[in-house]
């Protein structure tokens, strides 16, 4: 099997699909979340997955921006670097969650029910660290790159515009909905995850698209 830029491409598109569609479905349903919960198979399961998404979602983003990279120009670079970092803090925090955190659990649930609460963007009554600035990054990187990223893809003109509007335009909403209680909360995930599911589709079938039709090369006969 050869490796090319375009199968690289359009292995990034498939990976940016099936990030958006983990993250919607990871919210579905999803148990609230509390010192008692966050042990349970359910919730462990769902932070597994959460982390798989966040490492899709990174190659998707890479591909996305590295596909026209002159096009998406100072302002995609800067919004792909925020979003990548926003991606990446989640995959820790999210790793923590389904991994760290319910071990902690039984035997010092109060400095757990910190954490969760402060990952909801509430106070912490003890000390839980760096973890408040972490999380504060994070959901920070996650809006604003978002935001750049989208109207970088937007002004490129190279995949579904709705689609980049939409990443630009979830920034704004996951701000108002982050101060809406939890069943709320959880409709976060499902304007960013639209777009990754039409961004990546875009790239897959604008790369298909170009592989298919780009020529390939006879090799030459040499005359005896």
């Amino acid at each position: 099997m050869t490796v090319t830029t375009s199968s690289l491409t359009r292995a990034a598109g498939v990976a940016a699909m099936a990030a958006g569609a983990i993250f919607i479905g990871v919210q579905i349903n999803h148990p609230h979340l509390d010192v008692a919960s966050i042990t349970t198979t359910e919730v462990v399961f769902r932070g597994f997955l959460k982390v798989a998404m966040a490492a899709l979602a990174l190659t998707g983003i890479t591909g996305m921006y590295l596909s026209e990279i002159r096009r998406n120009g100072v302002l995609g670079l800067v919004g792909y670097l925020v979003l990548a970092l926003g991606y990446l803090l989640i995959l820790c925090t999210s790793f923590a969650a389904a991994f760290v955190l319910p071990g902690v659990a039984g035997t010092d649930p109060g400095f757990v029910g910190d954490v969760i609460a402060v990952s909801r963007g509430g106070a912490a009554t003890g000390d839980v660290g760096a973890l408040a600035l972490v999380w504060k990054v994070q959901d920070l990187s996650y809006l604003a790159g978002g935001l750049v990223l989208g109207v970088a893809l937007y002004r490129a003109r190279v995949l579904a515009r709705w689609a980049t509007a939409l990443l630009a335009f979830g920034g704004v909403v996951s701000i108002v909905l982050s101060l809406l209680p939890d069943a709320f909360y959880r409709l976060l995930a499902f304007p960013n995850g639209i777009a990754m599911i039409g961004l990546g589709y875009s790239l897959w079938r604008l790369r298909r698209s170009v592989g298919d039709t780009t020529p390939v090369a006879r090799p030459q006969q040499t005359s005896l």
